[in-house]
C-alpha cells in the first residue's frame, strides 16, 4: 500500500490546527518576542508530523533502439503506467537531452522521455537537461563524443525544490571502449523532496560509471568521493534519501565488482557519509544488486527503511519478461520530524 499522499494529507491538517492554536497564543504575548514566538511555532508543528512514502529506483534502458540490447520503443510505454502507484519515482536512463544534430536527434528515441511519463498524474517533476554548458562540461575539449544527458529524473507526489544535476569530473569508454560512458553526462541530480510543511529532506538521484575495467574501477572510487564531498558541503547536518544505479557489484561474485573493490567503494562512501543502505536496514537477501537505495535522518527528521523490494513481477510484458535490463527497487520510508 502506497499511503504516503494520503497520510501527508491527514498530517497537513493536523499540523494546521496545531499551528493556529500556537499563533493565536504567541499573539497573546509582546510583540517584541514574536521571532522567537514564530520559530517555536514552526518547531512545535514540525514536531507533530509524521508519516510513510513509497520511493521507486528505476532504470528504465532508455538508450536509443539502434544501440539498445532492450526494448525501449515498446517497453518505455508500457512502463509509464506502472510507475502510478509511487509516491517518488527516481529513474536513470530516462533521456531528455540529447545533442543537437546529432545521431540520436534523427530517431524516435527523441520521443522516449514524453512516453516515459504520458500516463502518470505525478504533480512535481524535474524539467528537462539545461545542457553541457549549464553543468560545466565543454563537450569539444571534455567530451568530443557526447550523444546524451544525464538520464535522471524525478516524478513525485511531494513539492520538490530547485534542481542540481553534477556530472562526474571524469569518465571512461566511448563508442568503441568500456562501457561507453563518456557518451552521456552521467552523474547525480540533487533536489529537495518536502514531507510536509516545513519538514524536507534532501533527495539523492544517480548513476555511476559502468564496466569493470581498471580504468572503470578507479573512475568509480572517484565518482563516489566526488559524491560524497558534494553531500558534504551540500547536505550537513540535513536528512537525505538517495537511491540509483550505482553500477557496484557488493556481492563478491560478478566479475565487474573487482574482487571487493565494489564492495570497499560502497563502505566507505556509506561510512563518509553517514548513510545506511536500506536492504542491510531491512535484512534484505539483495546486498549484491547494483540498484540501491540509502538514507540518514538528520535536521529534525528521523528516516527508517520499512520495507526494500525488487519488483520484479510486475515491471514485465504480456511474456513475462522484464521491461528493462534492471528490475525497479521500491523501498517504503517512514519518517518522523521532531
Amino acid at each position: 500500500m502506497h499511503t504516503g499522499a494520503r497520510a501527508g494529507s491527514r498530517v497537513a491538517a493536523a499540523v494546521a490546527l496545531g499551528v493556529g492554536a500556537l499563533v493565536l497564543a504567541a499573539c497573546s504575548r509582546s510583540s517584541a518576542g514574536g521571532g522567537d514566538a514564530e520559530r517555536s511555532t514552526t518547531s512545535a508543528a514540525s514536531a507533530e508530523a509524521s508519516g510513510e512514502l513509497s520511493l521507486l529506483s528505476y532504470n528504465v534502458a532508455g538508450l536509443p533502439q539502434e544501440i539498445s540490447k532492450e526494448h525501449p520503443s515498446v517497453n518505455i510505454p508500457k512502463i509509464s503506467p506502472l510507475l502510478e502507484p509511487f509516491d517518488v519515482v527516481l529513474t536513470q536512463e530516462d533521456f531528455d537531452w540529447w545533442k543537437p544534430g546529432g545521431l540520436a536527434e534523427t530517431t524516435d528515441f527523441v520521443h522516449y522521455h514524453e512516453r516515459l511519463r504520458a500516463d502518470v498524474t505525478h504533480e512535481f517533476r524535474t524539467e528537462r537537461h539545461p545542457g553541457p554548458e549549464a553543468v560545466g562540461i565543454d563537450i569539444d575539449a571534455d567530451r568530443p563524443n557526447m550523444e546524451l544527458g544525464d538520464g535522471l529524473g524525478v516524478l513525485s507526489r511531494l513539492p520538490i525544490g530547485d534542481v542540481d544535476r553534477v556530472p562526474w569530473t571524469r569518465c571512461f569508454g566511448e563508442f568503441d571502449s568500456g562501457a561507453s560512458d563518456c557518451l552521456a553526462m552521467k552523474g547525480f541530480l540533487h533536489t529537495t523532496l518536502e514531507l510536509a510543511d516545513g519538514v524536507s529532506v534532501d533527495l539523492y538521484d544517480l548513476h555511476g560509471e559502468a564496466g569493470g575495467g581498471p580504468e572503470d574501477q578507479a573512475l568509480q572510487a572517484d565518482d563516489f568521493e566526488q559524491l560524497a564531498a558534494y553531500i558534504a558541503d551540500h547536505s550537513e547536518g540535513r536528512a537525505i534519501l538517495l537511491a540509483g544505479d550505482t553500477n557496484l557489484h557488493t556481492d563478491l561474485e560478478h566479475e565487474d565488482g573487482g574482487d571487493g573493490a565494489d564492495v570497499e567503494i560502497w563502505r566507505t562512501f556509506l561510512e563518509a557519509t553517514g548513510l545506511t543502505d536500506s536492504c542491510t536496514a531491512t535484512d534484505c537477501d539483495d546486498e549484491g544488486r547494483i540498484d540501491k537505495v540509502a538514507f540518514r535522518s538528520g535536521g529534525g527528521v528521523e528516516l527508517e527503511a520499512r520495507s526494500h523490494e525488487f519488483q520484479g513481477g510486475t515491471f514485465v510484458d504480456e511474456q513475462g519478461e522484464d521491461l528493462s535490463d534492471h528490475q525497479p527497487l521500491e523501498v517504503v520510508i517512514g519518517w518522523r520530524a521532531g
